[in-house]
């Protein structure tokens, strides 16, 4: 999946988030929902970790103010370094 779209979709479910302020039952639903959209974005290890992350962040009153999937975005594509492997 191109790394924009995923911002794009990133940008959608943060926005997704706010609606618990105005309605706090969604979190019911969007709470489960977020961890398992952010493990579908990022494979492997660090989207599971970012998956519970975003769980517990959606899930907890008044963290919702967090943007959890841009900021995972972020850590993926800006600001982690490609792990490289030289051979000896």
């Amino acid at each position: 999946m191109n790394k924009y779209k995923k911002l794009a979709i990133g940008l959608v479910c943060d926005a997704l988030g706010y609606v618990s302020f105005v309605f706090p039952p969604f979190d019911i639903v969007w709470a489960p929902l977020a961890g398992y959209l952010m493990t579908k974005l990022y494979k492997g290890r660090t989207g599971k970790i970012a998956g519970a992350i975003v769980f517990i962040e959606e899930a907890m009153p008044f963290l919702d103010i967090v943007p959890t999937f841009t900021l995972m975005w972020l850590y993926s594509y800006v600001f982690k370094t490609e792990e490289k492997v030289i051979e000896v």
